[in-house]
């Protein structure tokens, strides 16, 4: 991809015109970190862009993502590539677009962008880098500053709130002291951001190590009770002792998200962290022997379900986190099911997620206690090894069969009997038609 990008550039100077790499690929180079795409900014318009592009071999094309605004999506060698003219903005009514565009020079460009680490340009035909916010300064201090007054780049796009704590938490910065005080007076301007591009900042602090220290830190700032009440109402729900000495729910929560391994994370499952106990608030009932939350499991599994609603995850997403979530309290009845039920979950796709959920819930709670977590996977692993397990779920006799042999209607009692010989079938009690025949003679006379 960075030979392509670099093709670009170079096509872009021979026909006369400034052209680099721009913004979180410049600063992820010099951090040394693997850019995950190449932004491209330069003096060319977008009619020039187009033709350029398009000029570069037959299979290249362009795409008018926001034309208007000077910006091009390039599809260069099978790979995507954002090209926008230098360009200056006029004032942002709606807190997220300029309402006009300038096309200018690289210095007025880089001086509208948000912070100094995104402000930085790369020649890579001369290998130079043009810095006229400096951006390497902050880079090499560690520090998340705004470009000019922070007050006026926040009022600018208020997703830059949550942009500045994924940076600052992501790559382990500090923010300049006039950065924080702005974030922290402004964040109620994240109620005027849509959720889908709320959720698109989290699953990316989600999705990354630090976490923890990013969800802690929106809730220091405000931020996260505007954007994620359910959340940050389990802070004071106190636990039980016996099982959770960490804390209240929140913490309990934040300690969970700490402890995942990295292996484990995938876009849903950190979802379902984060969400898991989100109906403790609303059950929460102190008896005599301890504090209880019963049923708190359904109700946060219809909680998290807004949620997701409410950020625009996908149907196929949402399915999932409610699932895990909705049923991250049934593991601790695996161990006494009947087998037929052990084995519906094992053989469910979801069910190794539903353990690293349990996993991480664990290592959320204090004393960390994983004894059965290990009791179930070792049931797993011995379910996993059984051969051909999938003949299991084959029915020896169909609901035709029951209706044609033994005059049976559709109905209840017919689904009845079909799911109780299959169960018969997962446990091995029944082998044959014979069995099966017999098996459901003896349940009738029953």
């Amino acid at each position: 991809m960075e030979r392509t990008a670099i093709q670009i550039v170079k096509a872009f100077q021979e026909a006369g015109h400034e052209a680099y790499f721009a913004g979180g690929s410049v600063r992820d180079m010099l951090m040394e970190r693997e850019p995950e795409d190449y932004d491209i900014a330069t003096s060319a318009k977008p009619d020039e862009i187009e033709k350029i592009v398009d000029a570069i071999h037959l299979e290249s094309k362009t795409i008018p993502i926001g034309k208007e605004f000077g910006v091009i999506l390039g599809v260069v060698n099978g790979h995507h590539f954002e090209i926008a003219t230098f360009r200056s903005d006029s004032s942002y009514s709606d807190g997220r677009r300029p309402d006009a565009v300038i096309f200018t020079s690289a210095k007025e460009d880089a001086v509208r962008r948000d912070f100094t680490i995104n402000g930085l340009f790369y020649d890579p035909i001369k290998k130079e880098v043009l810095d006229f916010v400096e951006g390497q300064k902050d880079i090499k201090e560690k520090k998340v500053r705004f470009i000019g007054e922070a007050h006026e780049r926040i009022k600018e796009d208020h997703l830059r709130l949550l942009r500045g704590v994924r940076f600052k938490n992501n790559f382990g910065f500090d923010y300049s002291s006039r950065t924080e005080s702005a974030i922290r007076e402004l964040a109620h301007l994240v109620d005027n951001v849509s959720r889908e591009r709320v959720a698109d900042e989290l699953t990316k602090m989600l999705l990354h190590p630090h976490r923890s220290h990013s969800m802690k830190e929106l809730d220091e700032l405000t931020i996260l009770e505007r954007i994620l009440p359910e959340v940050t109402a389990g802070k004071g729900v106190k636990q039980p002792t016996q099982y959770h000495q960490e804390g209240d729910v929140f913490t309990h929560v934040l300690k969970a998200l700490h402890d995942m391994p990295e292996e484990f994370v995938s876009k849903e499952l950190v979802w379902a962290v984060l969400l898991h106990d989100i109906g403790k608030p609303a059950t929460f009932e102190e008896r005599e022997d301890r504090v209880h939350f019963d049923t708190h499991a359904e109700l946060s599994a219809k909680m998290a379900r807004n949620v997701c609603q409410r950020m625009k995850l996908s149907k196929a997403e949402t399915v999932k986190i409610t699932w895990l979530i909705g049923h991250h309290m049934t593991i601790g009845l695996i161990p006494k099911m009947r087998r037929a039920h052990q084995v519906q979950l094992f053989w469910n796709p979801w069910f190794e997620d539903l353990m690293r959920l349990h996993y991480c819930d664990e290592h959320g709670s204090h004393p960390v206690d994983l004894s059965l977590y290990d009791e179930i996977m070792k049931l797993y692993e011995e379910f996993k090894s059984e051969p051909l397990l999938e003949d299991h779920f084959k029915p020896i006799l169909t609901g035709l069969d029951l209706q044609e042999e033994f005059n049976l209607k559709p109905g209840p009692q017919l689904k009845e009997i079909l799911e109780e010989l299959r169960f018969a079938q997962i446990e091995g009690v029944v082998k044959d038609g014979d069995e099966a025949r017999k098996f459901v003679s003896g349940y009738l006379s029953d």
